[in-house]
């Protein structure tokens, strides 16, 4: 339950927007520009701020970043890590998944490759509760959907 001092003190939410932005690469053009532009929020301040949170990425990481307008045209940002889809190409050295997943296989990758992406979505806000064997479950389940094939080492 919400206190009665924090209710009193939110800030109404004008909008959630969400993007995908590349690390260390926001400027105030398009994409992020119009999006936070129709709020009237200060482009400046969010792509240097954003630039420094992800400048330990490699550049041209996509990262999704979920940014909360309020009314009085300030802003709240949250960066997650970039997908897992994303990490399995790297890993499996390929540019897209099979097109028939269960038929085709795109490409092979070990459990360690697994495990290596499942610690760092860990840090992610929405799965830093969750325990890193149903991580490595879901990792493996979106690795099968895009006909990349898991096996415990390479031959």
């Amino acid at each position: 339950m919400s206190t009665l001092k924090e209710i009193l003190t939110r800030r109404p939410v004008a909008a959630t927007i969400r993007l995908t932005v590349p690390a260390g690469g926001a400027k105030p053009a398009p994409p992020v520009g119009p999006a936070l532009g129709q709020y009237r929020l200060n482009l400046m301040a969010f792509c240097k701020d954003f630039n420094a949170r992800t400048q330990k990425y490699k550049p041209d990481t996509p990262m999704a970043v979920t940014i909360t307008a309020f009314t009085d045209n300030t802003f709240e940002f949250i960066v997650k890590s970039p997908t897992v889809t994303w990490y399995l190409k790297k890993a499996a050295g390929v540019e897209n998944g099979s097109s028939r997943p269960g038929h085709v296989t795109a490409s092979t990758i070990t459990l360690k490759h697994v495990y290596e992406i499942a610690k760092i979505k860990q840090s992610d806000p929405f799965c830093q509760y969750m325990s890193l064997e149903s991580i490595c479950k879901s990792i493996i389940g979106t690795a099968n959907s895009m006909g990349i094939n898991v096996q415990k080492e390479l031959d």
